[in-house]
């Protein structure tokens, strides 16, 4: 079992912010935002210039860090609680410390290595690994975590039955490639035999072999169908439509009990508890597989995440199966081991849907 797809290397993606662009910081700004954010997301307690100087051996006096902070507070990357208190990130810092001074992101070879050794170990089942992969997030991340399970750009029609009942009553059967499985009761204008609805049944299934929903609604109007079998077109494509337009199928999460404490917890609670809320984010934020996108406080389209942050990616195949990893927690988190856990088990679960779904097409639909 291969766990995960090479390639090339991962793209970090933060999300612009419509209220308010990035102004240049020099090389020392940078390097003080920076401390600034690590220290107040390690220590949670706003960051004065004497405590940078004096835990970080600057080469420069107090006041001059005093005189940055201040600079960068005018520019929107800093706020200032109190008079005499230190500074702590604003959205747009976090944002510019994401974007521009993370750097390298990649978690411990021992803590890869054991990840790895649970999927291993993990039954070949998808529910298993949907939960596995939301458990390790949370750990991992100390944060909430959500996956939502894999499901194709453009479902395709893979199989249609149609069973006699009772008089003038048919069980239609329809299954698609997605794994999804549809069935409808048919009232027909007269009793038809099991014979001639199994050969509208062979007739449709050779017609709409793998097609999409327009591909369909094409071989549909071109086909000369009867009465019997536009009926059935007609389900079938609303099958496909319904199937297509679904945002999100499935969805596991994990780590509830982790983001209790403050405001941007609670909101982020209300994310994973809010389907559409949640599906409107994943449906502007599709990254690539292998890529990690990044949402800080809801970058000015979504007040319900301000004060918190959501860093998520694709997994699967592009174009054809995929699904979403993601951890979602306050603003104030570690950006960097979080973003090397949702771009490890996200290139693991592309592993696992390249394997089971896609290499193998007699498989598809045993997973």
């Amino acid at each position: 079992m291969r766990l995960g797809i090479a390639g090339g290397n991962t793209s970090l993606i933060v999300c612009p912010s419509k209220r308010k662009m990035f102004e240049i910081l020099t090389d020392r700004q940078e390097k003080i935002l920076g401390l600034v954010v690590r220290t107040y997301v390690e220590t949670g307690q706003p960051v004065s210039s004497k405590g940078l100087v004096e835990q970080y051996e600057l080469d420069v006096s107090s006041a001059t860090v005093r005189h940055e902070l201040a600079a960068m507070d005018e520019m929107g990357y800093l706020v200032q609680l109190h008079t005499s208190a230190g500074r702590i990130p604003t959205e747009v810092g976090y944002r510019y410390f994401v974007q521009k001074l993370l750097g390298e992101f990649r978690l411990p070879v021992h803590e890869e290595q054991m990840i790895r050794h649970q999927f291993h170990q993990a039954r070949l089942d998808l529910d298993q690994w949907m939960k596995l992969a939301a458990a390790i997030l949370a750990r991992t991340s100390l944060g909430a975590s959500f996956v939502t399970a894999p499901r194709p750009r453009s479902n395709r029609f893979k199989h249609l039955q149609l069973i006699s009942t009772q008089g003038r009553l048919v069980l239609m059967i329809l299954v698609l490639y997605g794994g999804e499985v549809k069935q409808q009761m048919l009232t027909l204008a007269e009793p038809l035999s099991q014979g001639r609805l199994s050969a509208a049944a062979d007739r449709m299934n050779l017609l709409l072999a793998d097609a999409t929903y327009d591909e369909a609604v094409y071989r549909m109007n071109t086909g000369h169908l009867d009465e019997l079998e536009s009926d059935v077109a007609r389900l079938t494509l609303e099958a496909l439509r319904r199937s297509d337009t679904r945002t999100i199928t499935e969805i596991y999460r994990d780590g509830l009990m982790n983001i209790v404490e403050d405001a941007g917890t609670r909101q982020a609670v209300r994310v994973l508890e809010e389907r559409t809320l949640l599906a409107n984010v994943l449906a502007e934020t599709q990254t690539s597989p292998g890529g990690v996108q990044v949402v800080i406080g809801g970058d000015g389209r979504w007040e319900e995440l301000k004060d918190c942050s959501i860093i998520l990616s694709r997994y699967g195949v592009a174009d054809q199966f995929s699904g979403t990893v993601a951890v979602i927690g306050p603003t104030r988190m570690s950006y960097g081991r979080n973003v090397a856990a949702v771009q490890y088990v996200a290139n693991l679960m592309s592993g696992f849907v390249y394997d089971y779904y896609l290499e193998d097409p007699d498989r598809k639909e045993s997973v």
